[in-house]
């Protein structure tokens, strides 16, 4: 399909060729694996090579399709199969073992043992009995699919079917129907707000731009994804390249650019290789280039390989690495709107805020901000980790509560274990108790607890975990982070961390003065992150000492264990555990104590073993190898 034959898309295809392209009807069978990275990590890729080695052996015309992922990371790896007439079925947990057992009863016309998951909506197919429709499901039925639409749905290769399932119709209005002053205009009144962390409106942003006369202008799509937990964007241009290609031509000609940027991190070669394939097929249908659609406007993109530093995750250290600098914040103003790449106007807005677009100008400005609350409108994408039950991508309506986000989507904690904390925002954002569960989700109320919206990553902690060591885990990642530009970020985050590592360090470890720099270390703590919020130079280091900042607040009596009874309640400081062998349950095989570096375990062979705490370094082995759970921690 050329760009002179269909030139508007979808407004070109006849009814039998969307119904087709989007799969509403089937000639004959297709299967559906996801192989996105999440499910080529659970084995999608050894799953696909037992679905071709299967279909080599038979004579069924059976279609191979790949797509991204659904969201329901937990279950992957995903495997969907659709006969002709009846609806699409999907199952979890396909690993290559269980491949041919499903295979084999559904291209029989049957269902296999392993029950499926779901069923999708089908206009006009037969449904399957007693399998629940993906509306019915815990996962997916709280959620508002407004960015995710089409991942884990259609072939991410194929513009055709993004074309189907409404693609590039929004761009199509945009260009030929509204000037750009009307375009940043809509996205203001919608009341879209910046994904990336900061909530800027958007619309507003690119009304900098736009008034700020340039021969050049940039739009940056920053894909660089840097938070630890978070890969929401690595997913959606997995899933669903075209729609970001379809965002930024949006935002692009809102702002008058005429280049486009995705800064991508380069540890996402298979977004990389989606997206360059996207792009081409963009320009060559028309959507990229000169003159798009005869509309007068011109635009290519073009992706721009980061490196996965965290300080990029700031504009004009984004910028200064797209100029081939090195990553460093810079003071503004001037801002990046007036004054950014190559010294050119430039709007900077992330993969989720992008991905927007296309619903927002195919429905309207009212449409979009009747979702959510009075200052957050839209939908959120959140990366759900960490001890939850179902791990994964989920979009809720903003003022979702966070509790149904964890527990009605998530399935809340496994294995019985109480709840914790939920670390959202990434490192620059804050812990969320139990007792804040009922909060509604949007910019404003998650400062109010200390916490930040970010660009979407939770990470869901249970009783096992200690926060001193999530505050530890944080401040190591930041300090490697730091660019160094600033004092107050370079040193302050290097003294905060030293500061935790010695509330979690065992006495046996302190030599001279050290017990004497702990305490003073402690004392100075609080007074230090504030330091660091008030002078570091950028956004990072202004947040930095949120995770310490949020876990002091809400956890101080885990601090004052570690600090004054130098123990750790949930078990995890290693030097601060204290190893014990019960004399019951000791054989005296004598395999712990030849284990021992220090010598720390006495005993005579087949008689009970006792430890020495003045000599032991608490590494653990003993625990590792007893055989008879002798040894126990405390």
């Amino acid at each position: 399909m050329s760009k002179h034959e269909n030139p508007r898309g979808a407004a070109n295809m006849s009814p039998d060729d969307k119904a087709r392209l989007c799969r509403e009807s089937v000639d004959k069978p297709v299967i559906y694996i996801g192989t996105g990275t999440c499910g080529l990590g659970a084995g999608a890729g050894e799953a696909l090579a037992v679905i071709e080695e299967f279909l080599e052996g038979r004579n069924d015309d059976v279609a191979i399709i790949q797509v991204g992922c659904i969201g329901l990371c937990a279950m992957e790896p995903m495997l969907d199969i659709q006969l002709p007439g009846k609806t699409r079925l999907c199952f979890g947990n396909v690993t290559e073992d269980k491949v041919v057992g499903i295979l084999e009863p559904m291209l029989s016309g049957g269902l296999p043992e392993q029950a499926p998951l779901f069923q999708f909506n089908g206009a006009g197919q037969t449904p399957w009995s007693d399998v629940i429709g993906i509306d019915e499901h815990p996962f997916f039925a709280p959620q508002t699919r407004w960015v995710l639409k089409n991942c884990g749905l259609i072939d991410p290769g194929s513009i055709d079917e993004y074309y189907a399932r409404g693609g590039y119709e929004a761009l199509n209005a945009v260009i030929h129907g509204m000037t750009p002053a009307e375009t940043c205009d809509a996205v203001e009144q919608s009341g879209l707000r910046g994904r990336g962390g900061g909530g800027f409106p958007a619309g507003r942003k690119w009304k900098f731009a736009l008034n700020t006369a340039a021969e050049q202008k940039y739009l940056i799509c920053n894909a660089d994804e840097g938070d630890p937990g978070a890969f929401m964007d690595r997913a959606v241009i997995e899933g669903d390249p075209h729609r970001l290609v379809e965002g930024m031509a949006i935002a692009a000609y809102g702002i008058g650019a005429t280049k486009g940027i995705v800064y991508l991190r380069a540890e996402y070669p298979l977004a990389i290789e989606r997206l360059e394939v996207a792009l081409a097929q963009a320009r060559e249908h028309g959507l990229l280039g000169q003159n798009i659609q005869d509309s007068g406007f011109d635009l290519d993109i073009k992706i721009k390989k980061g490196a996965g530093a965290f300080v990029c995750g700031e504009e004009t250290a984004l910028i200064h690495s797209v100029e081939g600098k090195r990553g460093m914040p810079r003071p503004r103003p001037p801002f990046p709107a007036v004054r950014g790449a190559f010294g050119c106007p430039t709007i900077i807005n992330n993969v989720e805020t992008l991905t927007n677009l296309p619903e927002l100008l195919a429905n309207g400005a009212d449409w979009f901000a009747a979702v959510g609350t009075e200052t957050s409108k839209g939908t959120k994408v959140f990366a759900l980790s960490g001890k939850i039950t179902n791990t994964g991508l989920v979009e809720v309506a903003m003022g979702t509560k966070l509790h149904d986000v964890i527990y009605s989507i998530g399935g809340g904690i496994p294995d019985g274990k109480k709840f914790k904390a939920v670390q959202i925002g990434g490192p620059s954002g804050g812990c969320i108790t139990v007792d804040y569960l009922d909060i509604a989700i949007d910019y404003e109320s998650l400062k109010t607890l200390g916490a930040m919206m970010g660009s979407g990553g939770l990470v869901v902690m249970d009783e096992d975990n200690c926060m001193v060591d999530v505050a530890k885990f944080f401040m190591d990642f930041i300090q490697r982070e730091s660019c160094g530009k600033c004092i107050p970020c370079r040193e302050g985050t290097r003294r905060m961390l030293e500061i935790l590592e010695s509330i979690t360090r065992s006495r046996r470890n302190e030599d001279k003065n050290m017990a004497l720099e702990r305490f003073q270390g402690v004392v100075n703590l609080e007074e230090l992150a504030e330091v660091i919020k008030d002078t570091s130079l950028c956004g990072l280091g202004q947040s930095a000492p949120n995770p310490v900042l949020s876990t002091l607040r809400y956890f101080r009596d885990e601090y004052e264990a570690h600090i004054y009874e130098r123990t750790c309640p949930a078990g995890v400081c290693t030097e601060l555990l204290h190893y014990s062998i019960d004399a019951e349950a000791c054989t005296g095989c004598t395999v712990c104590a030849k284990k021992c570096p220090t010598d720390a375990i006495m005993g005579a062979p087949k008689s009970p073993h006792y430890i020495v705490q003045d000599k032991c370094i608490a590494c653990g082995n003993c625990l590792t190898v007893c055989r008879f759970d002798a040894v126990s921690t405390k």
